[in-house]
């Protein structure tokens, strides 16, 4: 398992608390993000997974306000982006900060990008915009861009449109335009999906090679397992808007502790050369999320659900140090379910590391 740099008790780049989104459909309303609170240090990769509808996408596009409101609403919460709470700035101070500072790399590269421009004016429009630039010097930033991210004859395929380029060059065009300015945080979601396992391999070395070169926090959504054993330095599980798991890789590829989270661990298959077996999947339905959760919303799939977990929602508590534990009080296990006892003292996540 690859890790990054000495990321220690930095302060994180961002931080995330008790966040809230709900999406009204007029008779009814969804809770798709219930009370998250997370963090990521400068450097540092977060690795983000849960199955789908989970609440993965919607809490990091609600973080940097990409919903289409209505019908989405964020309702509460504190996105703390070096100290400034970003869900507190105006439409235009966010989307400055959108690009500047934050960049996002998406599933799909060829619905994300502009089939009507050229990859040449798509990589330029954030350097003018939040640089500065002139054309002539945006133009030759995005030719060192192209470069930097792999692609060929990178002054020849500027004049390119993304339908001229393969799955795999259009996701390294969407790599670049999000680096362009060299953000403090890089959201990827999903970015391997939708590409071949080779040109996956590739991607995933480019974002670990970038990111030890610029230093930056990256938070990496996705269903891979295999990914995230392999580049995070912590994972971040999700399930029905929640958080129910977080930890340093390491630990919780060693010891998960919620059920979903080892039930989720159970579905990868086995290379072991062993005879044929059915795969394991995990019994039930994700829950549909109409109402606040009032329980725990793992209960109905859980073989240690009890009347404790049918009428109160657990906190996320801290239950071990971090294996290389240090006095950070954002380090640590951290573990939503009654069934694991918290440490002594410890409180719910939120509160805990409001220091």
């Amino acid at each position: 398992m690859q890790q990054g740099g000495d990321i220690g008790a930095t302060r994180p780049v961002l931080d995330v608390r008790r966040l809230k989104t709900v999406f009204n459909l007029g008779s009814a309303e969804v809770h798709a993000v219930n009370d998250v609170s997370f963090h990521v240090r400068r450097g540092e990769l977060l690795g983000v997974v849960g199955e789908s509808g989970s609440g993965k996408s919607v809490t990091m596009m609600s973080l940097v306000g990409l919903l289409a409101s209505p019908p989405a609403e964020v309702r509460g919460g504190e996105v703390l982006l070096d100290g400034i709470d970003i869900l507190k700035l105006t439409p235009r101070a966010l989307s400055d900060i959108r690009g500047a500072r934050i960049g996002f790399v998406f599933q799909d590269p060829m619905t994300s990008l502009n089939p009507v421009l050229t990859v040449g004016d798509q990589l330029a429009e954030p350097l003018i915009r939040h640089k500065g630039m002139d054309r002539r010097r945006a133009a030759a930033r995005a030719v060192e861009l192209l470069e930097m991210v792999g692609i060929p004859d990178a002054r020849a395929r500027m004049s390119g449109y993304p339908h001229q380029f393969s799955g795999g060059m259009r996701q390294r065009v969407m790599i670049a335009i999000a680096l362009a300015c060299e953000p403090d945080l890089l959201i990827a979601d999903e970015p391997t999906t939708a590409l071949d396992v080779t040109i996956q391999a590739q991607i995933i070395d480019l974002m670990q090679d970038l990111r030890q070169k610029l230093g930056m926090a990256v938070i990496w959504i996705t269903h891979d397992l295999g990914v995230v054993a392999e580049i995070a330095d912590r994972v971040m599980v999700m399930y029905g808007g929640q958080v129910v798991e977080e930890a340093p890789v390491r630990d919780l590829f060693a010891a998960p502790r919620h059920p979903y989270t080892r039930a989720l661990l159970r579905t990868v298959p086995a290379l072991d050369g062993a005879r044929l077996h059915r795969l394991n999947t995990i019994e039930g339905q994700p829950p549909i999320l109409f109402e606040a959760p009032g329980a725990c919303s793992f209960r109905h799939r859980c073989d240690h659900a009890d009347a404790q977990c049918a009428c109160v929602n657990p906190d996320c508590c801290k239950v071990a140090a971090a294996r290389d534990a240090t006095d950070d009080p954002k380090s640590g296990h951290f573990v939503a379910c009654h069934h694991v006892p918290a440490l002594p003292g410890a409180e719910a996540r939120a509160v805990a590391v409001d220091a």
